[in-house]
Parts: C-alpha cells; sequence; structure tokens
C-alpha cells in the first residue's frame, strides 16, 4: 500500500467537537488517531467513515506489577472490542499508566531486571490478545526531559529491545521521533535498526512538539529515507498546530511528499 498519512484528531482543529475534527481530517484525505477512546462516541466515529489508524490500547495498568498487569489486561480486552467499532487497527501502549497530562500514575526510575522480564511477559501476553482478534498493540517510546518524565521503559531502546524480545506479530513499535529526537537522536539509524519491528512511525518537530518545519528536525530527509528503506505504513502527525491546522497539515504532507509519492 505504501505510505499514508495520518493525523492525530486530540491535537488538531481543538476548537471542534471531536467528531466534527475527525470528519474534517478524512475530508483532507489523513487517516485519524484518536487516544481515549472511553471517552468518545464510538458510533459517530465510525458514521464519519474515517479511517481509523490508531486508538489507545488500554485504560489503566501497567506492565511490571501484579494488580497493574492485571489492569493493563483487562483494560485491553475492552479497547479491542472498542477498536472492532472503528475498525482501528493498531492499539498503543506505554511503559505505564499515563495521566491526563502524559504523566506516569506511578513514577518509577529503579526499573530492575526482574522488571523487564515481566514486562516482557506482560507484553506477550497482550500480543496473544490482538493475534486473537486480528489487531496490534504497539508500544510507544516516550522523552523523559520534556514530557514523560519518571516512566519505565520509556526510551525508543528500551521499547524496540522489549518488542524485538517478545518477537510477536501482535506486538510492535509506535515508533515516535519527536520522542526519541528529545531522548535519543540519530532518527535515520534509529529507523533502520528498528524496521522489521515498526508498526507505525508518529512525527513532530522540536522543541514545541508541532508540524514539520517549525523547528530542527529536517524531516524531508526522514521521508526519502522511509522510501529508500522500504517502509510501507502510516506515518502519523502527532503534534499540534503552530497556527492554522489546515497550513500545519499542509507541512505535513508536503514534507512527506517524496515518501508517499514514490
Amino acid at each position: 500500500m505504501g505510505i499514508r498519512l495520518a493525523a492525530c484528531a486530540e491535537m488538531l482543529y481543538v476548537d471542534r467537537p471531536f467528531v466534527e475534527r475527525v470528519a474534517r481530517l478524512h475530508e483532507r484525505g489523513f487517516e485519524v488517531e484518536i487516544w481515549d477512546w472511553s471517552t468518545k462516541d464510538l458510533p459517530a466515529l465510525a458514521a464519519t467513515r474515517a479511517t481509523f489508524s490508531s486508538m489507545t490500547g488500554y485504560l489503566r495498568g501497567d506492565l511490571t506489577s501484579d494488580e497493574g498487569r492485571a489492569e493493563i489486561l483487562a483494560t485491553a480486552r475492552e479497547s479491542l472490542r472498542a477498536a472492532e467499532m472503528i475498525d482501528a487497527p493498531r492499539l498503543n501502549l506505554h511503559g505505564t499508566g499515563l495521566d491526563s497530562d502524559g504523566l506516569p500514575v506511578v513514577p518509577r526510575t529503579d526499573v530492575t531486571g526482574e522488571d523487564w522480564v515481566r514486562a516482557a511477559d506482560t507484553l506477550r501476553s497482550l500480543a496473544e490478545l490482538a493475534e486473537e482478534a486480528g489487531r496490534v498493540f504497539t508500544l510507544e517510546n516516550l522523552n523523559l526531559a520534556v514530557d514523560h518524565p519518571g516512566t519505565p521503559f520509556a526510551r525508543a531502546a528500551d521499547t524496540l529491545a522489549l518488542v524485538r524480545g517478545v518477537d510477536r506479530a501482535g506486538l510492535r513499535l509506535n515508533l515516535d521521533l519527536y520522542h526519541a529526537q528529545i531522548g535519543e537522536g540519530n532518527l535515520v539509524e534509529l529507523v533502520r535498526e528498528a524496521l522489521p519491528w515498526i508498526g507505525e512511525i508518529q512525527v513532530a518537530d522540536v522543541p514545541g512538539r508541532c508540524e514539520p518545519g517549525t523547528g530542527e528536525i529536517r524531516y524531508e530527509a526522514v521521508a526519502a529515507a522511509l522510501r529508500d528503506l522500504g517502509y510501507d505504513g502510516v506515518v502519523g502527525l502527532e503534534g499540534w498546530a503552530s497556527g492554522d491546522p489546515d497550513a500545519a497539515l499542509d507541512a505535513f504532507a508536503s514534507a512527506f511528499s517524496a515518501a508517499v509519492d514514490a
């Protein structure tokens, strides 16, 4: 299918009701990402006829504690049922539960070897659920310096290690290049290393988390690398509009035109 472009309805057209945001993104020709499905009118979203790229894959829980593991598995099952309503193929996960400000509900900086083993076991169980439902859970990397301090398993290197170790079709990376630029950099080589495990790529510029062209990342070069590497999947704008959202989407489409048109 080649590269397809998606955009996050949580961060664009924010002055409009949510269903109108989704409809506008669909009208513009983008697939649509949503976050917490439990706060949405899913039948109304389905009625927009938008193509949904991804949604949040859990409501509560974490990857390592007994209670957290039980909660993430239970709410993942709920999320898979919700995904059927809008036919979202990918459901997003994080290293732990995040609050409404994107901060970990229980911050962790002391991750142990046992935690790594338990996290992998939890992700293996989640992958099995996804495979039974014909969907995929994606584990997203986050940055610790600006947006998500105290989140375990946050770096791209961490998420890649977990996904690679689990090695199941029902678990892939949501490789967020905004977060990776803040935490690790070297984006093209990161994509090259992670390519077999990527389920989706998300982008925004640094600093500010706005559309390409507003910061330091040369996304045209990233797009060319994706084309040359043969990436075949979704690139999603998970960023704010620096001004007019239509102009932001134009800038996003322009930055990735070489990859989309290849």
